[in-house]
């Protein structure tokens, strides 16, 4: 599983991140009508292709099927994994959000492919943001999680700079999910190009 997690936001900010290296893109967009999301995952599933990128649907497990995504990442509030399960079948990739060990419990018994926790700090990506984690809220949850022998990659996300990386991976994390630290930075493809560099130190793509 890649250690960066890009989340895009339109097709235009994917064909930048994976310009740039990235190889696992998260479409998150918002009140959208329906066919307009769909054709916003289909293009954004293009430009995946032509990078050999994972695609990962933010939200919407039906999308997901639809369109043949690499998988689907749930919100909080979203559908349980095992529903999503339900209608990806065995194949995709199921992603699920935590805020507390509890949240992980609960996604690692129901089978997710990968945890993405946070927010390590405030973002203004996401609405309704939930308490912020910050590194001694991660290490605390991965100290648990460690005792418990839980063992799903952990992504983590929320406001997440370049500088951070170094101290989140001595944490134990898997890797991390970004968004405006790549898309918002003067050259996207180049920034992005530094996290994978930061990221894997022997230029070892994963």
């Amino acid at each position: 599983m890649s250690k960066l997690h890009f989340i895009a936001a339109s097709p235009q900010q994917a064909e930048q991140a994976c310009a740039g290296g990235v190889r696992w893109v998260q479409l998150r967009v918002k009140n959208v009508p329906p066919d307009e999301w769909e054709e916003l995952a289909r293009v954004t599933q293009q430009v995946c292709r032509r990078y050999g990128a994972k695609l990962i649907i933010n939200d919407n497990p039906q999308l997901a099927y639809t369109i043949g995504a690499d998988g689907v990442h749930l919100g909080k509030q979203d559908m349980p994994p095992a529903e999503a399960r339900a209608i990806l079948g065995p194949g995709p990739i199921i992603g699920g959000t935590a805020n507390t060990f509890e949240d992980v419990q609960q996604l690692a018994a129901a089978g997710v492919d990968y945890i993405g926790l946070g927010p390590f700090r405030f973002t203004t990506t996401k609405q309704n943001l939930s308490p912020i984690l910050g590194m001694a809220g991660y290490q605390a949850i991965l100290h648990q999680m460690c005792a418990a022998g839980l063992t799903v990659p952990v992504i983590a996300i929320g406001g997440i700079l370049r500088a951070d990386l170094p101290e989140l991976l001595a944490a134990g994390l898997h890797g991390v999910a970004v968004s405006g630290a790549i898309s918002n930075a003067p050259d996207p493809a180049a920034e992005a190009t530094l996290f994978l560099n930061q990221l894997h130190p022997q230029n070892t793509l994963v």
